[in-house]
């Protein structure tokens, strides 16, 4: 059977965009043979630049020029340098968006959310790993797509690789949730057990930025932003609780001491950032995210230093947890791949 063209526009080519990149490369024979699917970037953009090539643009080509921190705008005949990523959704003919540019909730989740709104318009599929859309408009372009008869996945917003939002929204289908219990920030697991081990707290973010689990401004992170916007999501799309980052009581861990780290280790404790979905007798639900000492005995009292997890509680599936090992942003991108599939190998 002939493989099925799909031909993606990407739009953010760093961490995860570049891996992802990659993948497309690595996996194409696979994805072929497997799911007679052949997936063709035509269109690529990053903050300073754009690229499009009906015919397909070059996937190595892509990876030097970022591996290089150089732009696609820079790409040999066809780069566009100053061309924006939305443009580049509106003018190029592509059956879906890969939306991977950085979560920028300051901006009014700009450039992604205006990529997004513009792809579901123009009857694109759009899967995508960036939260700030997701938290800032999810009705909205829950029902977009919808309007337009395409589909929207988000698997990625949540919990790396883990597909936390899948078993949720899909195999806990007919159960009433009664708690979420989830860790879904690799970083400050990672510095919380630099404390335990007795680091100070600047050696600690040293390491973290060093390792590079910590972004340069590393308050998106540690004041807990992060993982309340991950709750947020958990709550709309698993929920279907229609919550905001207001409505999440949010503390990070930064008020945390090393000694009390190195005390509750002591204790076979595990201090983790944990948020929490609790469903309440009139059916509403209690958000919160703080940093709680986990015994060993809880599901997820004994993650390490790059593994993050979601427990469900319901009154039919019983308990289910889901841990997911990430040393290395690799399992985040290629929930792009996963997503893609979820639209295409399905049809």
């Amino acid at each position: 059977m002939d493989a099925r063209t799909v031909n993606i526009v990407l739009v953010g080519v760093g961490n995860l965009g570049r891996r992802f990149t990659q993948l497309l490369a690595d996996k194409a024979a696979h994805l072929k043979t497997r799911y007679s699917l052949d997936l063709r970037l035509v269109g690529v953009a990053d903050s300073r630049g754009v690229a499009s090539d009906p015919a397909g643009l070059d996937l190595e080509t892509i990876v030097r020029i970022k591996t290089d921190e150089g732009s696609v705008g820079e790409y040999p005949n066809v780069g566009k340098l100053q061309a924006t990523a939305v443009e580049l959704v509106r003018e190029v003919e592509a059956n879906l968006l890969c939306e991977a540019s950085p979560v920028n909730l300051q901006a009014g989740g700009e450039p992604g959310l205006s990529c997004v709104r513009t792809a579901l318009a123009k009857g694109m599929h759009v899967v995508t790993p960036n939260k700030g859309p997701i938290v800032l408009a999810y009705r909205e372009l829950v029902d977009l797509a919808a309007s337009h008869g395409v589909k929207l996945r988000f698997d990625g917003t949540v919990a790396g690789g883990l597909p936390a939002l899948y078993l949720g929204m899909r195999d806990l289908r007919g159960a009433t949730i009664e708690r979420i219990e989830a860790v879904p920030n690799v970083v400050t697991g990672f510095i919380l057990d630099q404390l335990a081990e007795g680091a100070s707290w600047e050696d600690a973010l040293a390491r973290a930025q060093e390792s590079g689990h910590l972004e340069a401004d590393p308050s998106w992170d540690l004041d807990g932003w992060d993982a309340t916007a991950k709750l947020a999501i958990l709550a709309n799309a698993v929920l279907d609780y229609p919550a905001r980052l207001e409505d999440v009581s949010r503390e990070g861990i930064t008020g945390i001491s090393p000694e009390k780290v190195k005390r509750e280790a002591a204790r076979d404790q595990l201090i983790r950032l944990l948020a929490v979905a609790e469903r309440a007798e009139d059916g509403n639900y209690s958000l919160r995210v703080r940093p709680e000492a986990l015994p060993k005995t809880h599901p997820l009292g004994h993650l390490g230093s790059h593994k993050i997890g979601v427990v469900y509680t319901t009154d039919i599936y019983g308990t289910i947890t889901a841990i997911i090992d990430e040393p290395t942003p690799l399992p985040s991108a290629a929930t792009m791949l996963r997503d893609i599939l979820d639209i295409y190998a399905t049809q």
